[in-house]
């Protein structure tokens, strides 16, 4: 049985999986499209995981990049509690964009 205190990162995943394959499958990488595509995915994001009832605080960031070829880099860190709170990061592809979503679950 799931605790609705803890952040279960199979469950935040399939979420986020779900929504970024909704919004981008088929979709070629267009620079005039990224900011809509982005912001779609962090709303939808952020809503779905509300609608878990959990007592949580969430962030979404979600990144969107053009395959060139170039390298990207990201780090995080976060100070918390490690026994309720958590992190889940999403990396989805096709072949010409790559999108990585970070969702930071914060208990209340």
């Amino acid at each position: 049985m799931e605790d609705d205190s803890q952040f279960v990162v199979e469950e935040v995943s399939k979420i986020v999986k779900d929504i970024v394959e909704a919004t981008l499958s088929g979709a070629s990488y267009q620079q005039d499209k990224v900011n809509q595509w982005s912001a779609t995915i962090s709303e939808q994001s952020l809503s779905a995981l509300s609608k878990l009832k959990k007592s949580f605080k969430y962030v979404v960031t979600c990144s969107i990049m053009q395959k060139t070829g170039a390298g990207l880099h990201t780090a995080s860190s976060c100070y918390w509690d490690c026994s309720t709170d958590g992190t889940c990061t999403v990396r989805w592809e096709n072949k010409s964009m790559y999108c990585i979503v970070s969702v930071f679950g914060l208990a209340i």
